[in-house]
C-alpha cells in the first residue's frame, strides 16, 4: 500500500495500480474488484468500507496519467 500526493490529491496504490484516494470532492474508491487484500487496504485507507464515492478505474488511472503529463510539461518548460 503506497500513497502518492499529486496536484493536491492523495492517491492510494495497491502494488502498481491506483485504487482509491482523496480529491477536492472527498474520498473515492475504484468500482473494479481486486483481491481481498486490496479491498482491506482501501477500507483501511479511507476509514471504512462505506466511505468514499465509487468511481471507475479509468477515472483514477486518468488522474495519475494527467499528473504525470503535467509533471513532464513542467520539466520541459
Amino acid at each position: 500500500m503506497t500513497e502518492l500526493q499529486v496536484l493536491g490529491m492523495s492517491i492510494l496504490f495497491s502494488y502498481e495500480t491506483p485504487v482509491a484516494g482523496w480529491d477536492d470532492k472527498g474520498a473515492f474508491r475504484t468500482e473494479q474488484r481486486f483481491s481481498s487484500t486490496t479491498s482491506k487496504h482501501i477500507n483501511k485507507y479511507l476509514g471504512g468500507k462505506d466511505i468514499g464515492r465509487t468511481v471507475s478505474q479509468s477515472y483514477i488511472t486518468g488522474l495519475v496519467d494527467f499528473s504525470e503529463d503535467q509533471a513532464m510539461e513542467a520539466l520541459i518548460a
